[in-house]
């Protein structure tokens, strides 16, 4: 298997490699000489290949460029720039960062956290061209590390717990960016245009690390934008972009205000993952582009990819994740690891090259998530006789009510095919003798209005009675997580619902 820089010199030399969405970009040759500088760099400020990097940036070419460039050399840590300096000194003390990069002149609280604890900051300036990554001075002291080195690191989205540290590989990554790659079928004249934010391993993996797979090119735009989401479509011509659900149903709702775009679109397939893509939104787009939606399913310790539908002439299930795409994937039994017949329910489990080797100093989480060689996602599943598996729910977000166990995915569904609903999230509320009741979050289509009880009363037709939301709130918006995920746990807490 080749490592990162292999990826990067086996491209063609002239090639784009990444840009913005104004068309300035880096070739792979370029990229190549930035890396190799990158690494002589880090060795200058003292990093070693155990050392862990943190990156502090906004989306764009110089926070793709910066992960691709230290991945070779030592872990690299990804952080939302958006964090408060509480945040940020909570995550670079549990990474025990020994450098963290910014970019020159763009201000955040990391930097005054940063010096409190010790930690060396390098700030790199994009505007001296393709001299960025040279902040020491040397010549070439270091080969790039073993396949089995820890290239990244990221936190697992909290809830009520503390984020878990998950380690990924370079073999991991690579072996994640060969699935992707080989799923959508990526050749060196594809351009991705990537929204997700890149602190994220969605962005990271499936915009650039299976580009840098295929020799293709990425568009980093500086984060999703509804409003500039067509113009970047026009000006960058992609053939494809991922993105979550959430960003899906937002370019969705302003396509009829956009025919011309969606006339000229060069898009081959649309890609979704990282959260279960409504039938609705993902037929409405299909339509909409005239070109085939791929939903996949993915998580950080697989280094994102699992499972995905494959492109055409192959068949596409809606409402399906997929096949298995790279790792095995099985369905077992929640109380034990003994898998279950095809159509019978149970907790998704995994194993292959991109799944990581276990959490940071923490056995407990270890002990519990893997076993016998498998990963348990936390996440409830069958696999039709196909071998094509369809999430139902996540074992945290089911809604016990009085011992009748809810998945919220299915009162979406329902919800989702009343006609002045557009969006909703399904979640649990704290109920004095239940212990939990049914309760939702409802976006209206645009023009029109939402009435909860004639919603109550649709739901009631097609749902069991105790499956029927008690609460629903209107909302012109559902709060998300910083990248863009609706956060079903905690929900109730933040909408005052918990009195």
């Amino acid at each position: 298997m080749d490592d990162i820089l292999a990826l990067l010199e086996r491209a063609a030399p002239n090639a784009t490699a990444i840009r913005d969405v104004h068309g300035n970009g880096t070739t792979y040759a370029q990229m190549c000489r930035l890396a190799q500088d990158c690494g002589d760099s880090l060795v200058r400020v003292g990093v070693g290949a155990t050392d862990r990097v943190a990156i502090v940036m906004p989306n764009g070419p110089l926070m793709a460029m910066s992960f691709v460039c230290c991945a070779p050399w030592c872990a690299v840590a990804p952080l939302n720039p958006a964090y408060t300096a509480d945040e940020f000194e909570f995550y670079l003390g549990d990474l025990a960062a020994k450098v963290m990069l910014v970019e020159a002149n763009v201000a955040t609280p990391a930097v005054a956290v940063a010096r409190r604890m010790g930690v060396e900051i390098v700030e790199i300036n994009p505007k001296e061209t393709h001299e960025f990554f040279k902040f020491g001075i040397g010549t070439k002291l270091r080969q790039p590390r073993e396949l089995d080195a820890v290239a990244l690191i990221l936190h697992t989205s909290g809830t009520t717990s503390r984020p878990k540290m998950v380690p990924l590989s370079q073999r991991n990554l690579l072996a994640s960016a060969r699935n992707i790659a080989t799923t959508l079928q990526l050749t060196a004249a594809d351009r991705c245009l990537n929204v997700m934010p890149l602190f994220h391993i969605h962005g990271l993996m499936a915009a650039i690390m299976a580009t840098i797979h295929a020799g293709s090119h990425v568009c980093c735009s500086p984060g999703f934008d509804a409003l500039r989401f067509f113009s970047w479509l026009d000006a960058t011509e992609p053939t494809w972009y991922s993105a979550v659900p959430t960003m899906h149903q937002a370019i969705l709702a302003r396509s009829p205000r956009n025919e011309s775009s969606l006339k000229n679109s060069r898009l081959r397939f649309i890609r979704s993952s990282s959260a279960s893509l409504p039938v609705q939104v993902l037929t409405g787009l299909e339509e909409a582009f005239d070109t085939p939606m791929i939903e996949a399913y993915a998580m950080t310790e697989a280094a994102h990819q699992m499972c995905s539908n494959p492109l055409p002439p192959r068949a596409r299930k809606p409402g399906y994740v997929g096949l298995a795409a790279g790792p095995e994937v099985r369905i077992a039994r929640l109380d034990q690891m003994e898998f279950v017949e095809p159509d019978v329910e149970g907790e998704i489990v995994i194993r292959g090259e991109n799944v990581t080797q276990g959490y940071v100093n923490n056995p407990e989480a270890n002990a519990k998530d893997f076993q016998d060689g498998w990963f348990r996602t936390g996440d409830l599943g069958i696999m039709d006789a196909d071998g094509y598996v369809k999430v139902t729910g996540r074992l945290k977000e089911i809604i016990n009510r009085g011992g009748e166990k809810i998945a919220p995915l299915e009162v979406d569904e329902v919800l989702l095919d009343h006609p002045t609903v557009a969006q909703v999230c399904t979640f649990a509320v704290p109920h004095s003798k239940l212990g939990e009741d049914v309760a939702a979050i409802v976006v209206a289509v645009d023009g029109e209005t939402a009435h909860k009880e004639e919603i109550q009363r649709y739901a009631r037709q097609r749902l069991a009675p105790f499956k029927v939301p008690r609460e629903i709130v209107f909302a012109n918006e559902i709060p998300k997580g910083p990248t863009g995920k609706v956060q079903r746990i905690g929900m109730a807490e933040r909408l005052g619902l918990t009195d």
